[in-house]
């Protein structure tokens, strides 16, 4: 019997956003259960995941709970159309889980706030950069494990490519533009493509200066999500343990707050570009 895929990180953010929905109705799953028409087991299956819901089931759902935000209820039923599995799937048992979980969240993402202390942003990194990052991964990883990583970076890096571009918001202090990753030639590269990305009319980028002192999350990498709707923001966070999803809501706000702080200790764009620049030119 071939076992049964692992629910997407989509499938289940929308479990969690029903139960959610439920549990602020302050409604039971017996009591929901009997309100749809259907028994407990299979609320309680729809809000872990393992069964899918039709688009009609999740308004009946929203109906049944009392919810009336419109916005948010259309962008529930939008999680449920595309049953497809995507590109990152084919890397499933190659990678660790949390990798293709954020492939998939910036997929989906209508725009993307990051802020980076140590090193540059994923989706703005050359395979060259890339390459020497995973380098440094402990436990170590073999040279197969280490062209995985790199191809799967690359790729993810297609949502600020396409031709229906996300919107991406990236904040990068000094330190990690100092940083010789791969030697001089390799770094000048790598500053030299921030440079080019920066020009995009959908990126974003700010540099903080070591001039700037402390600041409001000086020791942490955070990517923001943003979702169709606030309620579906999404943080990630990358730990040495793995990756972290984050989306109640008292921890977006605090993100949020975080990321907004960040962004007016930081310079502005066109004093980024000079600082990147000058940078590259010491190199």
């Amino acid at each position: 019997m071939t076992a049964k895929p692992p629910a997407t990180a989509r499938r289940l953010r929308l479990a969690t956003e029903l139960r959610r929905l439920r549990q602020h109705a302050e409604m039971t799953a017996s009591a929901a259960a009997s309100r749809l028409g259907t028994s407990s087991g299979q609320v309680s299956n729809v809000e872990t995941a393992r069964f899918g819901v039709s688009a009609d089931r999740v308004r009946a759902m929203a109906d049944a709970y009392g919810c009336e935000d419109e916005a948010y209820i259309s962008a529930l039923v939008d999680m449920t159309g595309d049953r497809s599995r995507g590109w990152w799937e084919q890397y499933r048992g190659i990678l660790p889980g949390g990798l293709l979980d954020l492939a998939e969240l910036e997929h989906h993402a209508v725009a993307l706030r990051t802020a980076y202390t140590a090193h540059i942003p994923g989706l703005l990194q050359t395979a060259d950069h890339a390459r020497v990052v995973f380098q440094q991964v402990m436990p170590e990883l073999s040279p197969p494990e280490i062209e995985h990583r790199v191809s799967h970076r690359v790729k993810r890096q297609d949502v600020i490519y396409r031709t229906d571009p996300i919107r991406y918001s990236a904040i990068v202090h000094e330190a990690a533009l100092r940083m010789k990753f791969g030697g001089a030639a390799t770094a000048r590269r790598q500053l030299e493509h921030l440079l080019t990305m920066g020009e995009r009319e959908h990126i974003t980028l700010s540099v903080i200066p070591f001039d700037a002192g402390a600041y409001p999350g000086s020791g942490q990498s955070v990517a923001y999500a943003v979702g169709p709707v606030p309620q579906l923001d999404t943080v990630h966070l990358d730990q040495s343990h793995g990756s972290v999803l984050l989306d109640a809501e008292a921890q977006l706000q605090k993100y949020r707050a975080l990321l907004d702080r960040m962004a007016a200790v930081a310079l502005s764009p066109a004093k980024s570009r000079d600082f990147v620049h000058s940078i590259a030119q010491q190199l």
